[in-house]
């Protein structure tokens, strides 16, 4: 009886999925920027999970293909994605699949549809990122001008709070990083002080979700779109088309900030959708969700 009992206790721990799951977007971190500055609260975030500085982009090295497939579990090729200019009613390449509206189905879709009471937010400070997501799957929406982001992490604080009795998906962006990258070089001062600037309110972020009792039940994601070189990005050298990805919380092994395993943009819905228990994807995804990393 006991060993039964055991039994069924382990089957129930196995199957526990993630209540909430925070994504923090930092657009143009590449490895480089990450080796070359400081960041002691992001090491703090991830010290019982992982960073690997061996992640890539999918091609081409720019902004909205590459966001795109973080949250499609695509790459350009499926989702139809190829340039920063795209929008819903002009762009040449199709979608392999799309909502009846006519939109690539993402994340939040998949997670709204398998799960009708989770909660969903994007936050973001570059317009053009939201035009391949239905917001219709979308419970709050907020961009905020200027490169700024602190409001944004304020409001995200706020309905992680409101919502923490509800499966929960933030995605919390900003494009400052990329902007110092453009306007002065990546690798400039300016551009290391881009992050060590955002990794101070990270800090700042998950002190208050621990005070607020949001801490320990929650999945951090680091993301990043794509790197640079000189004032650019686009292309193919290393400076490019390496980037960090680092993932922590309860179903997460603890592998360090050496981890290395491959990994992809187009592979972060299906890690999602492993964490939330999230089962039947969509057919047009072709990620993975790398074994390496999981409990």
């Amino acid at each position: 009886m006991k060993s039964l009992l055991l039994l069924l206790l382990a089957s129930v721990c196995m199957t526990v999925h993630a209540q909430r799951i925070v994504v923090i977007g930092l657009d143009g971190l590449s490895t480089e920027g990450f080796k070359g500055s400081k960041h002691p609260h992001i090491d703090a975030l991830f010290e019982k999970g992982l960073i690997t500085l061996s992640s890539r982009p999918v091609l081409p090295s720019v902004t909205l293909p590459n966001w795109t497939s973080h949250l499609t579990g695509q790459g350009p090729e499926e989702h139809g994605i190829t340039a920063n200019n795209w929008t819903l009613t002009n762009h040449p390449l199709q979608a392999l699949e799309t909502d009846a509206a006519g939109y690539t189905p993402s994340i939040f879709k998949l997670l709204k549809d398998k799960k009708p009471d989770s909660k969903t937010a994007f936050y973001y400070n570059w317009a053009e990122l939201i035009n391949p997501i239905n917001k219709k799957y979308l419970d709050e929406v907020s961009f905020e001008e200027d490169d700024k982001y602190q409001k944004n992490y304020a409001k995200a604080l706020q309905f992680i709070a409101e919502n923490r009795n509800h499966p929960t998906l933030v995605f919390l962006y900003s494009v400052h990083t990329d902007h110092a990258g453009h306007g002065h070089g990546w690798m400039s001062p300016e551009y290391i002080a881009a992050i060590e600037e955002v990794d101070v309110e990270i800090g700042n972020f998950i002190r208050q979700l621990k005070e607020q009792g949001l801490y320990d039940d929650t999945h951090f994601l680091l993301l990043s779109d794509h790197g640079g070189i000189n004032k650019g990005h686009g292309g193919v050298t290393m400076n490019e088309m390496q980037i960090p990805f680092g993932i922590t919380g309860g179903k997460i092994k603890n592998l360090g900030n050496t981890a290395t395993f491959f990994n992809s943009n187009r592979n972060t819905s299906w890690i999602l959708a492993k964490l939330f228990g999230l089962k039947d994807l969509p057919k047009s995804w072709t990620g993975i969700a790398p074994t390496e990393i999981f409990k």
